[in-house]
């Protein structure tokens, strides 16, 4: 299973602005968005204030590299993705977003079971949830409207899982999903709205990427 194993606070300076890639660090003073956040490398410095004159492509680019990283996800993998949406009826970069937002460890992330993506894909690699009754650890599974989603029993008295009511409790729910903090189990209602996905991804853009 491939992932991206290095610096993400570089992938935030990258893309000139916080991902929230760590959680409730992200809010502090030691993120490192807070003490540079100009792009890394030996040009990131001497290239701000540069992004008016940034091309169609680059724009393009850019609204592509950073969906990935907000969800965690490597090329290969996000460009299937782009052909499912593709095949699915409707608009095409919604559907894209959808797909994205209907992985396992999102929705484990959405439904406030994790401080971030990263930490969510890992709870489900190791085993910790059900979906529908079945024990899985394959983080991109891809969910439907009506799929359960629960913490396995065995997992329970771990001290991770003896804390994440009271976690989770302080985190938003979408909309789109029921939870049920005494149980630590939830729901698919519905499929996710635009507006309840990341209003700052340009899905329009990402289409406009891939169909040059």
């Amino acid at each position: 299973m491939a992932r991206y194993t290095g610096p993400v606070c570089k992938l935030c300076r990258r893309e000139g602005e916080k991902l929230f890639l760590k959680g409730e660090r992200c809010f502090l003073q030691k993120c490192a968005f807070e003490r540079r956040s100009y792009a890394p490398g030996e040009h990131g410095r001497s290239s701000q204030g540069r992004s008016d004159r940034e091309s169609d492509y680059g724009r393009q680019l850019r609204a592509k590299q950073r969906a990935r990283r907000v969800y965690g996800i490597l090329e290969r993998q996000f460009r299937r993705y782009f052909g499912v949406a593709i095949k699915t009826r409707g608009l095409t970069g919604l559907n894209l977003l959808r797909t994205l937002e209907l992985r396992l460890d999102n929705v484990v992330y959405r439904m406030g079971f994790a401080e971030n993506r990263s930490q969510a894909r890992q709870m489900v690699s190791h085993g910790h949830f059900l979906v529908n009754d079945r024990r899985t650890d394959v983080p991109s599974m891809l969910l439907r409207p009506g799929d359960k989603i629960a913490v396995r029993e065995g997992s329970r008295s771990k001290p991770l899982f003896k804390e994440l009511p009271d976690f989770a409790e302080k985190r938003n729910c979408a909309l789109w999903l029921d939870r049920d903090l005494k149980n630590l189990s939830g729901r698919v209602l519905r499929l996710p709205e635009r507006a309840e996905i990341d209003g700052t991804l340009n899905e329009q853009l990402i289409v406009e990427y891939y169909s040059r």
